[in-house]
């Protein structure tokens, strides 16, 4: 590979290129720029210019920038950057060959997923104004959606025909209309009968529907109007992390593994049909494990 004579030309004439014809953003369009300067400086380390490198110079480079405590997703980004240009120079015929080819993306973990803690939890729960039908019946969602693990779309098609309260379980269609029992617990079935008595019949009114929980107009609730719900009493129990619609989802499972729950019992309760997407939760709870022995423990 023979070198090139004006390497900085070169990444601005690419750069340039992006946004003309790819119409790449001016953010990833900087965020590359200065990737593939910091690779042409690498390179300049090691007495080459970018025309002059080969996959084995790819591989070196990205295992310096994981020794210096770079993340996999940044070095995917930079990895992104060197492979659209040397396709870039491929096509312009300034290389034979093209050195990121056979160079594989670094694995990115998986993002654990958002969890609260049993006491932010509790405050969530408590926050609702049962006093009013909308307050009791939000109360009793989110108990049932805690205590069961529901997806948040599985809680708001529920329908009355799905509750058995006689034995305390609720009949969920999941994924691929998969059908699973899943007890309720005597917190959440409380709550449930009571709203079911009081809240539900004045948000009716006059009209009948199936749906367990319906919203002003008397129709099942939408997704989108249980997550304002969600953040609306987040709120006001003062709660400051980040949510989203499957927060009590996911701490219905961290907080079973962290009381000894198996891992298999939750996979089924959660209607997970591979163990292994069950098993991201066991990380969830060996990283709170961590941070409270961390905190209390004397040689934490």
């Amino acid at each position: 590979m023979t070198g090139f004579t004006d390497t900085q030309q070169l990444i601005t004439a690419w750069l340039d290129m992006l946004w003309a014809e790819r119409g790449v953003s001016e953010h990833t369009r900087s965020a590359y720029g200065r990737d593939l300067r910091a690779f042409a400086a690498f390179c300049e380390g090691a007495g080459k210019d970018l025309g002059q490198i080969a996959r084995e110079d790819i591989l070196t480079y990205l295992g310096t920038r994981h020794a210096a405590g770079q993340s996999a997703r940044s070095s995917a980004r930079a990895l992104a950057a060197l492979r659209s240009f040397y396709r870039h120079c491929l096509r312009q015929r300034l290389i034979e060959h093209d050195p990121v080819a056979l160079v594989d993306n670094p694995k990115i973990p998986k993002p654990l997923p958002k969890s609260l803690s049993e006491r932010d939890v509790e405050a969530l729960l408590e926050a609702p104004d049962i006093e009013t039908p909308i307050g009791l019946r939000d109360r009793a969602m989110f108990e049932l959606l805690y205590a069961c693990g529901l997806r948040v779309s599985e809680l708001v098609e529920l329908s009355m025909s799905q509750l058995n309260l006689r034995q305390g379980v609720v009949r969920v269609y999941g994924k691929g209309s998969k059908e699973r029992l899943v007890p309720m617990g005597q917190a959440a079935e409380r709550w449930l009968e009571r709203y079911l008595r009081s809240a539900r019949p004045q948000l009716l009114a006059m009209g009948e529907s199936d749906a367990c929980f319906p919203g002003r107009s008397g129709n099942a609730m939408t997704r989108q109007t249980f997550w304002y719900r969600i953040k609306h009493w987040a709120k006001v129990a003062g709660i400051e992390k980040p949510l989203s619609p499957h927060t009590l989802r996911h701490a219905f499972a961290t907080h079973l593994l962290n009381h000894g729950a198996d891992l298999r019992v939750v996979q089924l309760l959660l209607g997970h049909s591979d163990l292994s997407t069950t098993q991201i939760y066991t990380a969830v709870a060996r990283a709170r494990l961590q941070s409270l022995h961390g905190e209390h423990h004397p040689r934490g």
